[in-house]
């Protein structure tokens, strides 16, 4: 170990023999160290000739210098320099050898530490180089730096290459500024990255893995040569600003008075004008596509008053390029710009040198926020033109296309070639160019970008002129450009459907491919049309197979003699319900008590407790009412059923009425059941009755909405007075059924008992066929407009049934029957006599109303009949409550309308009017047409969205798909009563179906809005070329259910009125 502190000078020499220039060896076995203000000198002041070797496992310096003399080849594994200097001076002679300093592992310099040769320096190794901070400094005329795995360029730190003051006695490197052809090496650098001076490069570094640029990198001509990563920090910056030539080919021309043009390069030099005088702008000169001359200068070479253009930055080469660059600070060959005072600074100055080359061999490039990557033109003075712009040139290497393109230029910062601008009157240099390697086909631009969406480029350039527009006709409607990687570089260009629901590749629907597989819409609409016909044919034929006409009778005469008039079975009998007909109950029946109530969820049947005047002889009162509250118990619904109900009319309205005639039907058979089998029917005066349990019967009419009680005798009462005969139990109510309803109409149920107990007086054939006619005129009656829909019936019961019936000496009458603290009003017929005198009837007040029978049997004019005034057009009888309904009073009944009552405009019943195979025909197609409407609205709503789809089907569940099977069930059931109500839960279905198809038709509203704001040049398929096409299928579905709604009325109307003579106003056509 040598150690050498607070020594002044220390000379240790040794000769080598054999070489022409002395050799001198200095070499230690481990670390010299310099401490404290020491100096370690090599040769002779003023003889710098001489070569000196240093050998020596460490260097340690601190405070302190090594002073060469000659050139110095220098080689230890560590380097340390602690604010330390290092001075080699190779004299004016160019034939001394360069010098060479090896740090195979470490080179540090820290604390202003400082290298410098005045003549050619290499420094080499294979770790890492560390210029750390402010003022460490590496300097020579010519400098390589090479091997290294990184260098470090600090804050404040410097490499530099030539000298910036050198003096007169330096060797500087002589420029090629007068000749125009390229120097070979700019492009093709040696690979050995030995330090040549016949080479342009004043600062080289070669073969290191990353360099880290925080400070000052300043040469004429810098290389960067087979790097993997050049990194220029915020603060750091590469320049060769001012040190091109002060000549040059572009120089600008220069008058006697100093008054100069700008410097010519990339562009033309600024002319200068000052007092009338003009001095030329230098020419501009070398390639746009592959620079490699100096910026030219301006002004008097000779003198100072000059400027010099600007240097070469070279990064890569043609064989290796540099795989990273990036730049978050500057990269700047800049011309130069005069700065001193001129001799001649009244009539001018030098104009601006031209900026220089910057050339980049990269494969990657970021320039980062606040950036700068130029070559300007330097400022022009007083009257002196600008300098003009330099050349940037990016020569990219490998660039990906297709699908292996990646963007590999992120520019955020500034790139500037433009020219100088001046002070004074003078003219600012033009600007200079910056263009970069012609892209290859998709890319444009200087840093080679994807062509824009929607256009393609099949040629290699860079101008975004190449971009050509994709042809209009090959992009389908619904369809837009799409980004692909690599850019286009053919046509067709690859597009995209504005939404996953439309398909590939014409970006139809589902829907429009199905339609345009058949040759397109109206094609397709002609086929469909066909083949609903035909498919309603095949249909309607099998319906009639399955079905039979046996159950679609025609009409036949009535005929007098028979009991029963079979043209009318669904009207005139009425009695399929879950009770016997033997013809012995209607001799021993006694009375019908009617169940108060509508049977609903909300209010139930029930029974008064007070016994009726007809049976208070056969009832116990106590027991009776013992057991009229267990009726009422039984009758009454559980909460959960009503509030089942409730959900359902929300949901689904069919549903909701099939829910509760299911539970109808339940709790009338439980009733049944009570009263047949667990009451012991104790409320009956009759022992027979009592053990037989037969003198109690509950039944309901066909709707579930009228329940009766039959009281019968048992046999043992032994009282020749009962049963009373008809006339004794005049006047007679019958309720009707039903509620006026389009589901429940109301009708008059007229079972056994009833017909045996009416033939006493009336023959059965007259009474079915009056009940088949009163119930055709009940059809019509509906419920919420009771005061328009009751007038033809009162007008018919004048007209038609009582001057029939006063041959009998009976009449009818409308009336209303119990009503129920709800308000519930029941409405059925008042039978009466009718004597040929006058007769009194005691009302229930107590008065008498006197009816006159001459006027009872004035039938010849109907409407005078109406419109006249009768003494007993309203009474109360004896043991009824209620009271008469007549055109004076008609005005004054209160109707009430429930939450429904608007689908009674679409849904109500009506006459019938023939033609029932052309009917059904008709329904069959319009059935099989809404199913194809509502599979083809399916279609167009998922082109929409599949939440679209989701909302129509379950806004209200399933109800836009249900009518299709409800009208299947209905057109093929068997029986006219079965088909009749079947085909009204299909109407039903129908008409709420309209829910979802509104909020198809909101759907459909709100995509066509929301397409047109994104998409607004779109063209969407249409029927008719407009572009609201969008509520087609959802109007024809209202359309045909509308249609769908009257034919099933006519439809309905035919199964249950199959004489159209019961709606003839003709009395006699009507009893014929």
């Amino acid at each position: 170990m040598v150690c050498l502190g607070e020594v002044e000078d220390v000379f240790l020499l040794m000769f080598s023999v054999g070489m022409m220039t002395p050799i001198f060896l200095f070499m230690a076995q481990g670390q010299i160290s310099l401490l404290s203000r020491a100096t370690l000198t090599f040769g002779l002041t003023h003889y710098p000739y001489s070569e000196f070797e240093l050998l020596a496992e460490e260097l340690l310096m601190s405070d302190s210098t090594i002073q060469v003399f000659g050139a110095l080849r220098m080689s230890v594994k560590m380097l340390l320099m602690w604010n330390s200097r290092m001075v080699i001076d190779g004299g004016r002679d160019s034939g001394v050898a360069t010098s060479l300093l090896e740090g195979s592992n470490l080179i540090v310099l820290r604390e202003s530490s400082v290298i410098h040769s005045n003549a050619n320096l290499g420094i080499h190794g294979q770790g890492v180089l560390n210029l750390s901070g402010n003022g460490d400094t590496i300097e020579a005329q010519r400098l390589i730096l090479s091997l290294f795995y990184n260098i470090l360029v600090g804050r404040g730190a410097v490499l530099r290459g030539p000298l910036i003051n050198a003096s007169g006695d330096d060797v500087a490197p002589k420029l090629n500024c007068e000749n125009e052809s390229c120097p070979m090496e700019i492009f093709h650098p040696p690979e050995d990255c030995n330090l040549n001076s016949s080479l342009s490069f004043t600062l080289q570094i070669c073969r290191v893995e990353d360099i880290d640029v925080s400070g000052l990198v300043q040469g004429t001509v810098i290389n960067f040569n087979r790097a993997r990563n050049v990194t220029i920090q915020r603060h750091g910056s590469i320049s060769a600003t001012g040190l091109g030539c002060q000549g040059g080919i572009g120089q600008g021309g220069m008058l006697s008075s100093g008054l100069s043009g700008g410097g010519g390069h990339g562009g033309k030099g600024g002319d200068g004008f000052y007092s009338g005088k003009h001095s030329g702008g230098g020419a501009a000169y070398d390639s746009a596509d592959l620079p490699c001359e100096l910026g030219s200068g301006s002004g008097n070479v000779s003198t100072t008053s000059s400027t010099a253009g600007g240097g070469i930055i070279v990064m890569g080469s043609l064989e290796q390029s540099l795989p990273i660059l990036s730049l978050s600070g500057s990269v700047e060959a800049n011309g130069g710009s005069f700065t001193g005072g001129a001799t001649h600074a009244a009539n001018g100055g030098p104009g601006g040198g031209s900026g220089g080359t910057i050339l980049l061999f990269v494969r990657t490039l970021s320039l980062e926020n606040n950036s700068v990557l130029s070559s300007v033109g330097g400022v022009g003075s007083n009257g002196s033109g600008g300098g003009g712009g330099g050349r940037i040139h990016f020569h990219w290497s490998d660039i990906p296309t297709g699908d292996d393109y990646v963007p590999f230029a992120i520019v955020k910062g500034s790139i500037l070639a433009r020219g100088g601008i001046v002070e004074g009157r003078g003219f600012p240099g033009e600007n200079g160019t910056v263009t970069a390697k012609d892209c290859p086909k998709g890319l444009y631009g200087t840093f080679c970008k994807e062509c824009p969406v929607g256009t393609y480029k099949n040629i290699t350039g860079s101008s975004k002129s190449l971009c050509s527009p994709c042809p209009a006709y090959e992009l389908p409607h619904r369809a837009i450009y799409m980004h692909i990687r690599g850019g286009v570089a053919e046509t067709p260009c690859p597009y995209k459907c504005v939404s996953d629901r439309y398909r590939m590749p014409h970006c139809f629907t589902a829907l429009e491919e199905l339609i345009y597989t058949f040759g397109g819409p109206w094609f397709f609409g002609l086929l469909l049309s066909g083949l609903l016909v035909l498919l309603a044919l095949v249909l309607s034929i099998a319906r009639m197979k399955f079905v039979g006409t046996d159950e679609f009778p025609g009409p036949a005469p009535t005929q007098h003699g028979s009991q029963i008039d079979h043209s009318f079975p669904f009207l005139e009998s009425l009695n399929e319900v879950l009770e016997t007909n033997r013809a012995e109950e209607s001799h021993c029946h006694v009375h019908r008590m009617f169940f108060m109530g509508p049977n609903t969820f909300s209010e139930p049947w029930h029974l008064p407790h007070t016994p009726p005047e007809q049976i208070t002889d056969i009832v116990y009162e106590d027991a009776f009412n013992k057991f009229v509250d267990d009726i009422n118990a039984l009758a009454a619904y559980q909460w959960w059923e009503g509030s089942i109900c409730s959900i359902l009319c929300i949901l689904s309205y069919p549903l909701a009425w099939s829910w509760q005639q299911w539970r109808r039907r339940k709790k009338l058979q439980r009733l049944r059941e009570f009263v047949r089998s667990e009451y012991d029917h104790s409320c009956l005066r009759s022992c027979r009755s009592r053990a037989l349990y037969e003198g109690l019967k509950v039944a309901a009419t066909p709707d579930l909405m009228l329940g009766y009680l039959d009281f019968y005798l048992g046999g043992d009462e032994k009282r020749p007075d009962l049963p009373t005969r008809l006339h004794q139990r005049f006047p007679m109510s019958l309720i009707f059924g039903g509620d006026g309803s389009y589901m429940a109409p109301f009708s008059l149920h007229s079972d056994s008992v009833v017909t045996s107990l009416i033939s006493q007086v009336v023959p059965s054939s007259i009474w079915h066929r009056l009940v088949a006619g009163l119930n055709a005129q009940l059809r019509l009656v509906r419920h919420g407009n009771l005061k328009v829909t009751f007038l033809p019936m009162l007008k018919w019961l004048e007209t038609h049934a009582n001057p029939a019936l006063d041959t009998y000496h009976v009449r009818v009458d409308l009336a209303w029957f119990q009503a129920t603290a709800l308000g519930y009003c029941q409405y059925g017929l008042v039978i009466h006599a009718v004597e040929g005198e006058a007769v009194a009837a005691e009302l229930q007040g107590g008065s008498r109303i006197i009816f006159d029978q001459h006027s009872l049997n004035q039938n010849e004019d109907a409407d005078s009949q109406l419109g006249h005034s009768r003494s007993n057009d309203a009474y109360m009888c004896k043991r009824i409550t209620g009271g008469i309904l007549n055109v004076d009073n008609l005005m004054t009944l209160k109707d009430r309308s429930d939450l429904f009552h608007p689908l009674s405009l679409i849904l109500h019943n009506t006459k019938p009017v023939g033609h029932q195979d052309l009917v059904g025909l008709v329904i069959s197609i319009l059935l099989l047409a809404d199913f194809s409407l509502v599979l083809l609205t399916s279609l167009q709503l998922y082109s929409y969205s599949m939440v679209d789809i989701l909302l129509v089907l379950f806004v209200l569940p399933l109800g836009i798909l249900a009518p299709f099977p409800a009208g299947i069930n209905a057109l093929f059931s068997h029986g006219p009563r079965r088909s009749a109500g079947l085909a009204r839960v299909y109407a039903l279905w129908n008409i709420t179906s309209l829910v979802n198809v509104v909020v198809a038709f909101v759907c459909g509203l709100v995509h066509y809005k929301s397409s047109t704001k994104r998409h607004p040049s779109m063209q969407p398929w249409n029927l008719g070329g407009d572009e609201t096409s969008w509520w087609l299928f959802p109007t024809g579905l209202v359309l045909c259910k509308l249609i769908q709604a009257r034919l099933v009325d006519w439809h309905v109307s035919i199964l249950e009125i199959q004489d159209r003579a019961v709606y003839s106003n003709d009395p006699t056509i009507f009893w014929q």
